[in-house]
């Protein structure tokens, strides 16, 4: 097979590639058409929080892919809302910390990979977004009172997003670990290194 004779740094730069490029098309998948909140967001974090050997790189490549499609999507595809270039949207960290916690107990949930846990953690990040993004609603809202039942209100007025953002994290999930694994039955390559410290 082609791949069988390169060098370790080759399928260390391989498996890299692969990786980095499943995450920034998914990335970019917003751009299609979809429901409310259907997005590759949560589970590009799972997946990278699974794969990538080097920690540090588990977290920064989902988030410079969802920030270079924030980006397009800010810049190009909903110009008309942005007067001028628009770097980083209002509250984008709330968000974006949200992916980092997807990403960490990715880290904790998928050290070995099976459908379940991959299920179990798209469930999980749906539930970390919903938090996190609800709870950067209300906090400091003049829409919801700054208490309890103005926090459980906020939440409940979140519910009907919940949808998209469930089948989202199942739906990119299932596509990017399923495919990743086929394509690691058909090159060996793509396959860990037995050290922590490849990619």
């Amino acid at each position: 097979m082609m791949f069988s004779k390169l060098s370790a740094h080759s399928k260390m730069s391989l498996r890299f590639g692969v990786l980095a490029g499943m995450i920034l098309l998914a990335a970019f998948s917003r751009m299609i058409p979809h429901m409310l909140n259907f997005s590759p967001l949560g589970a590009i974090a799972l997946f990278g929080a699974a794969h990538f050997q080097k920690k540090w790189l588990a977290v920064l490549i989902p988030i410079a892919a969802t920030w270079l499609s924030d980006l397009f999507l800010n810049n190009v595809i909903y110009a008309q809302y942005h007067p001028t270039f628009t770097w980083f949207y209002s509250g984008f960290y709330w968000q974006y910390a949200s992916y980092v916690l997807i990403a960490l107990v990715g880290m904790l949930m998928l050290k070995k990979i099976s459908w379940q846990r991959v299920a179990l953690g798209a469930l999980s990040s749906s539930a970390i977004f919903f938090l996190v993004t609800n709870f950067s609603c209300w906090i400091g809202s003049t829409t919801y009172a700054q208490n309890f039942g103005g926090l459980m209100t906020c939440y409940a007025a979140g519910v009907p997003f919940l949808k998209g953002t469930l089948l989202g994290d199942l739906c990119y999930a299932a596509a990017l670990f399923g495919s990743f694994s086929l394509m690691q039955q058909q090159i060996p390559a793509l396959r860990p290194a037995l050290s922590a410290s490849n990619q």
